[in-house]
């Protein structure tokens, strides 16, 4: 099910800024130790800040989703197993990010942190996979309604 240009681009914006802004916090923490490690340690609560943001506006996307493209596209029977990864890595995400948020344990925020960040990394190729395979199976379904009709011989003729 193609999503409606205002929300699919409002999705892909949300989502890419979601994974820049990960990214971006990953890098700074590991740099932080460095010679310019100053810098980095500026940057890094910045760049968690506006992750946490974009997250809030994902979780929204997220709900508008379930019923105007999860649903349907589930009744239609289409795009099933990538969709249901979309949906298990996006779950994962939520529930790691919780528990990093809430969990007073140390060695809880250390595992949460652990799958956050590395379903986290997985998440833009599960993104273009799930674009691809849907836009495949788009065109396969759209393009035999585009071809013109023929008439055989056994069925007869107009």
């Amino acid at each position: 099910m193609r999503l409606d240009p205002g929300l699919r681009i409002g999705t892909y914006a949300t989502f890419s800024a979601l994974i820049v802004t990960g990214a971006a916090w990953l890098a700074a923490d590991q740099l932080k130790d460095t010679e310019s490690g100053e810098f980095w340690q500026a940057v890094a609560p910045d760049m968690l800040m506006l992750h946490g943001g974009c997250a809030m506006i994902a979780l929204v996307l997220l709900g508008a989703l379930i019923p105007v493209h999860f649903q349907r596209s589930w009744r239609a029977g289409r795009n099933r197993i990538s969709g249901s990864v979309m949906m298990a890595v996006n779950a994962s995400l939520i529930v790691t990010a919780f528990a990093l948020y809430y969990a007073g344990s140390d060695a809880l925020r250390t595992f949460a942190a652990d799958i956050h960040i590395a379903v986290g990394l997985g998440l833009p190729a599960v993104i273009i996979t799930h674009i691809a395979l849907g836009r495949r199976m788009r065109a396969l379904t759209v393009r035999p309604l585009l071809q013109p009709v023929t008439f055989s011989e056994d069925r007869g003729s107009p």
